[in-house]
């Protein structure tokens, strides 16, 4: 029988949900001011432009993606771990049992849930990008199960 939750004031949870609302608050307005600054700089940048070219439409500049760096793979050199993970296996995998055996493989065993999840979307994004072309998806569940596509790719 379970008992029903019953609020009260001093309940303990309450100082700490107090905290955790002080800092995200923080947080929040220092992301604004960074963003002031960052957005009055690309204003000068723009004014810039317009010395140069008064024609020049700026709205059109898109913005460029900054990527993030993994910590285990140089650019375009993760696929090819995948790969290999993929030809030792027995059967389809997930995403996240390849990202196992490729941690495995390179001795980590103490990565941060943080970075898992980071590679276990670029494994995801890989195989989707690759799909029907050098790796299949097995079935229709989640999470989706892959394989290589015919021979050794």
């Amino acid at each position: 029988m379970s008992r029903a939750f019953r609020t009260h004031p001093k309940h303990p949870a309450v100082a700490h949900l107090v905290r955790l609302h002080a800092d995200l608050s923080g947080q929040i307005d220092a992301s604004r001011k960074e963003a002031k600054r960052l957005a009055d700089a690309r204003a000068h940048v723009e004014a810039v432009i317009k010395m140069f070219d008064p024609a020049y439409n700026v709205n059109r500049i898109p913005g460029r993606r900054h990527y993030r760096r993994n910590k285990w793979f140089k650019r375009g050199t993760m696929m090819r771990a995948v790969f290999e993970v993929l030809k030792r296996a027995d059967g389809p995998l997930t995403a996240r049992q390849v990202v196992d055996e490729i941690l495995a493989e390179r001795g980590v065993t103490d990565a941060a849930r943080a970075d898992i999840h980071i590679l276990d979307s670029a494994v995801r994004s890989c195989f989707q990008k690759r799909e029907n072309r050098e790796v299949v998806r097995i079935g229709d569940g989640m999470p989706a199960k892959w394989r290589l596509a015919g021979g050794d790719v």
